[in-house]
């Protein structure tokens, strides 16, 4: 079998730092960064990922708020199975997870926005019954506050914890329902054009996309301007 030196005529080195003008496919270990990088074509730079510390108890279909080097893990279904439904909630640091405090009511399949001093937890699924709870982070506790108009699970969001939007999801109907929160009540705004899912979404509350979702399979894209959505060409 041949060698990367034989492949690329190049060795994978070590180095404090990037070197200063790697060639396109040259791949070196940053010491630094404790990672691999390579140099893409037509590029100035190579990003990667790398492992970081794990949460203290794994599970899946839970909320997320934040960043990558400041972020809140809380909810859902701690592995493996049978599912029990989580509260626990864990802050991120940059480097490592560490537990603080629960949720109010334990639930999966809910989504968050916001950063780790500031944020929300809505809707959900408690194992029993689609939720319509609504919880505020103050970067200690979370407070319940005023519940969503809907009852919903498996949906998407986007924005902060002050300004947020929570769009299609189950109940158990597939939905296309959207409602926008200010700060302090929820609001039904203009639907989705595509009732969905498992959908992912990004953006603000007057600035967003959703993508993807069931059923079935979509790869469909909706983009929200405000006050309604638009499906996409790509």
């Amino acid at each position: 079998m041949a060698e990367y030196k034989e492949i690329h005529g190049t060795k994978i080195r070590n180095y404090t730092t990037n070197p200063d003008n790697p060639i396109t496919g040259e791949v070196w270990y940053n010491a630094t960064d404790n990672v691999l990088k390579f140099q893409a074509q037509n590029a100035t730079s190579a990003g990667s990922w790398r492992t970081g510390n794990s949460l203290n108890t794994g599970r899946s279909t839970l909320g997320t708020a934040g960043i990558y080097t400041a972020a809140l893990a809380f909810g859902g279904v701690p592995a493996p199975a049978p599912p029990t439904m989580s509260a626990l909630t864990e802050s991120y640091d940059g480097t490592s997870w560490t537990e603080v405090n629960d949720l109010n009511t334990a639930r999966r399949r809910l989504e968050g926005a916001g950063t780790t001093t500031a944020a929300l937890a809505f809707g959900g699924y408690d194992g029993t019954a689609y939720l319509a709870i609504n919880e505020s982070w103050n970067g200690s506790n979370w407070t319940e506050t005023t519940d969503m108009n809907n009852t919903k699970a498996q949906f998407a969001s986007a924005g902060i914890q002050t300004s947020a939007l929570a769009f299609g999801g189950l109940d158990p109907t597939v939905l296309a329902l959207n409602e926008s929160w200010n700060g302090s009540n929820w609001t039904e705004v203009g639907d989705l054009n595509t009732a969905r899912y498992s959908l992912a979404g990004d953006g603000t509350q007057t600035s967003a996309l959703a993508f993807g979702g069931l059923p079935p399979t979509t790869g469909k894209t909706e983009s929200w301007n405000g006050s309604s959505w638009t499906e996409e060409h790509f």
